[in-house]
């Protein structure tokens, strides 16, 4: 299928958010704690300084003494308006939870899931699938509780799995908004657990929508383009599989990728990408619903080496595989090898790794129309194509 072309080689470091460092299970590993206790050292430093300053500055060697005030200790964590960051983060922090793997080979990693209806719990296939077969799985709740959990499914082609605590809880499901809805500046809300910090809390905007972005598998395996959800949001190692929210504290996406700076520097640079909230749903629906997930098929072989617009369909067979898949949805239309394809319901098409990642957005059975220029040249041509499943 299309799903092994459409990465330029040599371009962006895309990535999945990968796994904190195995460091036991209590959060960060040592070399993070040893930096996070340097920082708090000179700051502590910093802050003695100044009250020492303070003290000196204000005594006239009269012997009183000097009260910098109190607060009130026994007061209640206040409620928050709940339009506001801190209101939609008390609503939504009790239905995310931490998800600890624990490899055979005694690995250790971790990631962040949600919530949804029926108990599932909703996270990416590379947080539960990236320590092999017979890595077991706990969740770990907002009050510390922890339950073990065995996976529902996997679609690693959307990077969309479902697992199932073994045992009863009565948190809420997290509302799922309509991610086809969103705007770019929408204002947004992550929520995880970056390097085991659980219940981080994070803020930005959604910064481009339908991004084309190619990741790579975990441990070599099947690598995915997603019609993404761009965000400056922070998201870290940890954040995978958690929640984007919208700012009524709707799911819109799942965080799931990165951009990093190389290999030196994998941490939060401003680029962050979310599964739209739709496909999710969608998928994560047909793995409760029938064990499997079903992709949308256009039933074409993109040419990843096409630089002149649009996405051009292969001219020759690729290891046996026809251009057009012969009584394929493209081939019912009339879609030819060869031709270029310039737009999907109206949406400019960029290059091979668009074309992927927005027909892998859609569902089986979905009408959509598909612009094309015969043998990429002359009258642009618009045709309605009736998705298939594969």
């Amino acid at each position: 299928g299309p799903g092994a072309f459409g990465q330029p080689p040599g371009g962006p470091n895309w990535a999945p958010v990968p796994a904190p460092p195995s460091a036991g299970r209590g959060g960060p590993g040592l070399g993070a704690l040893a930096i996070i206790g340097l920082l708090i050292a000179l700051v502590a430093g910093g802050l003695g300084a100044g009250i020492v300053a303070l003290g000196t500055g204000t005594r006239d060697g009269d012997g009183g003494s000097v009260s910098l005030g109190s607060g009130n200790d026994n007061a209640p964590v206040q409620n928050r308006p709940p339009d506001s960051v801190a209101g939609v983060a008390q609503r939504v922090l009790p239905s995310v939870v931490m998800i600890r793997v624990s490899g055979t080979n005694g690995e250790d990693a971790a990631g962040t899931g949600f919530i949804v209806n029926d108990g599932y719990i909703i996270t990416n296939n590379h947080v539960v699938s990236g320590l092999g077969a017979g890595a077991s799985i706990r969740v770990v709740f907002n009050d510390k509780s922890s339950l073990p959990a065995t996976v529902k499914g996997t679609d690693p082609s959307s990077d969309v799995a479902v697992i199932k605590p073994s045992g009863s809880h009565a948190l809420p499901p997290l509302a799922l908004g309509d991610s086809d809805k969103l705007a770019v500046g929408d204002p947004v809300i992550a929520i995880g657990s970056p390097l085991g910090l659980q219940g981080s809390v994070t803020t930005g905007i959604v910064s481009s929508l339908n991004r084309a972005v190619p990741t790579r598998g975990e441990g070599g395996g099947e690598s995915t383009v997603m019609n993404a959800i761009q965000t400056d949001a922070a998201i870290n190692p940890g954040n995978s599989g958690g929640p984007l929210v919208d700012a009524k504290g709707r799911v819109i996406g799942m965080n799931t990728a990165i951009l990093t700076g190389g290999a030196d520097q994998q941490g939060s640079i401003g680029l962050g990408f979310a599964i739209p909230v739709n496909q999710a749903k969608r998928v994560a629906e047909d793995i409760i619903n029938t064990g499997t997930a079903k992709q949308a098929k256009l039933g074409v072989l993109p040419d990843p080496q096409w630089q002149g617009g649009g996405a051009k369909i292969m001219s020759q067979p690729v290891q046996g595989t026809a251009p057009v898949t012969k009584g394929g949805a493209a081939d019912r239309a009339g879609i030819k090898a060869g031709d270029v394809i310039t737009k999907i319901d109206n949406r400019p098409i960029e290059n091979a790794s668009d074309l992927i990642a927005t027909i892998r957005s859609k569902a089986p059975g979905n009408v959509i129309k598909v612009s094309y220029l015969p043998g990429g040249k002359g009258q642009e041509k618009t045709v309605d194509v009736t998705l298939t499943s594969g």
